[in-house]
């Protein structure tokens, strides 16, 4: 049984002893055309700023659009298999968040691995204050070192106008994200 105190996702971690790395789904060597699919986590601006990070992504690097936005039932458990299989089907990529406290960020991270383990390229969007947490779930989940894109905190508080220039910080690191080969 999962320790919910440790891992509260409440799904087993994968074993701390094998040597493979979670899988990574395969990288697009650009973004053209890319059916994008967008996943918020209820937390105060998330949605506007996965938004503001799509219209970049079609605007600047010929994605062709938004094709799937949803919004998760609660921000600190992970995506249901039936999500990720909806995302699986219907997008090339993913971009999930906001990490905007402990859990949420710790929950986006564990998205992340969920979509990379179904073969869609995902970019996990975290506030700065809980990388630890990010970077602990990572390892939970079997994939140490696991890259995502971190944002000043707070995001929460922020007015429209500010998340959209947080958006113009954070798109690149999403592009490199989803179409870099990873080793």
């Amino acid at each position: 049984m999962p320790n919910a105190i440790l891992d509260p996702t409440g799904r087993a971690p994968a074993p701390a002893a094998t040597s493979a790395a979670a899988p990574r789904a395969a990288r697009r060597p650009d973004l053209a055309g890319a059916r994008v699919g967008l996943l918020e986590n209820t937390k105060q601006n998330a949605a506007l700023l996965l938004q503001e990070v799509a219209n970049l992504l079609i605007a600047e690097h010929g994605a062709a659009g938004v094709v799937l936005m949803r919004t998760k039932q609660a921000f600190a458990l992970p995506a249901s298999d039936e999500l990720v299989a909806e995302y699986a089907a219907a997008c090339d990529v993913v971009v999930t968040g906001v990490g905007d406290c402990g859990s949420c960020s710790a929950s986006a991270v564990a998205d992340g691995v969920l979509f990379e383990a179904a073969g869609l390229p995902a970019a996990v969007i975290c506030s700065d204050a809980f990388v630890a947490t990010a970077d602990a779930m990572a390892a939970l989940r079997g994939a140490p070192g696991y890259r995502y894109v971190t944002t000043e905190h707070p995001v929460a508080v922020l007015t429209p106008q500010q998340v959209q220039e947080r958006a113009k910080h954070v798109v690149s690191g999403v592009v490199v994200i989803l179409t870099e080969a990873r080793s």
